[in-house]
């Protein structure tokens, strides 16, 4: 059974269709990226899935059970989410930003969520920086913080949304890193991100998104090396130019 299924999914925005009978299953350990142009709606499917935005109509199910009527708080636990501009809380060390949820959302005890929170802050390799607020990090630390925070809730599935898009070049690397890591560690991962490389060499599969719709889909190979849709192919050969 598939972790994440979407199911005929579409949002409006007012008179404007942004997602039109988006289908997609998500595997248990699956990397799926979701790539294409800025406006064909990648994210907000993403946002969607979160409970972010409230689909105009389709459904999703999360490991069988329709999201449509659970406790976001709860859900999000699950189904974690990492943005663009990291989302931390400025007025808390980083981690007090990687305990708060755990004890607010899952009631863990403090100790128990340091811990928690201690030990992911080393797998980012952030551990060093366990008292410092995000105003006195980089872009690439306060996003492998966040990457971390996400992990303290023991998701089932982790959402990238462009993760890498608001950072320096030099830092994006470092939080592809631990990105690719996370891939071999088997967590479900789905990632709207505009690193081509990184999908070519990370993603089991990928889908092209066109003006709301999935276009096309499939393993890496068979996308970046053989794509069957015009459209897909005119994307690739422009981002690939550059």
């Amino acid at each position: 059974m598939a972790v994440i299924s979407v199911s005929h999914l579409e949002k409006s925005f007012g008179t404007h269709e942004v997602l039109k009978d988006i289908n997609l299953d998500v595997e248990q350990g699956e990397v799926v990226c979701i790539i294409g142009a800025s406006g064909s709606g990648k994210s907000t499917m993403l946002r969607c899935i979160n409970l972010l935005e409230k689909p105009t109509g389709g459904s999703i199910l999360f490991n069988g059970e329709d999201i449509g009527g659970v406790a976001p708080a709860g859900y999000r636990a699950k189904v974690g989410m990492v943005f663009q501009q990291f989302n931390l809380f400025d007025n808390m060390t980083t981690l007090k930003n990687c305990m708060i949820g755990q004890m607010k959302v899952l009631k863990r005890s403090k100790a128990e969520a340091q811990q928690i929170a201690e030990d992911f802050l080393e797998k980012v390799g952030m551990r060093a920086f366990a008292e410092a607020k995000p105003k006195q990090l980089s872009g690439g630390q306060k996003q492998r913080v966040a990457i971390a925070r996400a992990l303290c809730m023991s998701p089932d599935v982790l959402l990238f949304d462009e993760p890498t898009s608001a950072l320096d070049p030099e830092m994006v690397g470092e939080v592809l890193a631990v990105m690719k890591e996370l891939a071999k560690s088997g967590l479900t991962m789905i990632v709207v991100t505009h690193e081509m490389a990184f999908a070519r060499d990370v993603a089991d599969r990928v889908v092209f998104m066109d003006e709301g719709y999935i276009a096309e889909q499939g393993t890496s190979q068979e996308i970046f090396g053989n794509p069957k849709n015009e459209r897909t192919r005119q994307f690739l050969a422009r981002v690939l130019e550059k």
